[in-house]
């Protein structure tokens, strides 16, 4: 069986600090202010005085039924052994059908018009590193590994 990997996110412990969204630009090359393919966004709750803040830390969900493999009209997205979604720019013709139909709105697109979004850094991952935005988050709000590992992050009492 084929590990999946995945990330975990705890938002009690996010400071909002940007490090995972600016490492992953750095290390992809991204200009900044231009495309992102982790963003760091901030929900708001209830009137003043009684306001509630919660951070997030968003990113490709690597859906394990990902909308946008089957919305992709010429088969330009698909879905790795492990999990990891990947786009083949060479294939992709930049239709955006994908977007429409990401429920979480994260594919964006470059400016040759072709698919953009987070790839789990394979590039580390081949070097057997983690995504780069796990490693500078400085709280570990933001952590990646295996389904198996990462279950033992949110569910303490399983663990052997």
């Amino acid at each position: 069986m084929n590990r999946k990997y995945d990330f975990y996110f705890d938002p009690q412990r996010c400071l909002k600090c940007w490090a995972c969204e600016i490492a992953c630009q750095q290390w992809h090359g991204i200009k900044a202010a231009t495309i992102k393919f982790r963003v760091v966004s901030e929900i708001v709750r209830g009137t003043f005085p009684n306001v509630d803040r919660e951070f997030q830390s968003l990113a490709c969900r690597h859906c394990t039924e990902a909308p946008c493999i089957t919305a992709c009209p010429v088969g330009a997205i698909q879905k790795r052994d492990d999990g990891i979604v990947v786009v083949d720019k060479s294939l992709c013709t930049g239709c955006r059908v994908c977007l429409e139909d990401c429920p979480y709105h994260i594919p964006q697109f470059g400016d040759d018009g072709t698919m953009l979004k987070c790839d789990m850094c394979l590039d580390r991952l081949a070097q057997g590193r983690q995504p780069i935005c796990a490693e500078a988050c400085p709280t570990r709000a933001l952590q990646w590994g295996t389904t198996e590992e990462l279950a033992r992050l949110t569910h303490p009492e399983n663990q052997s």
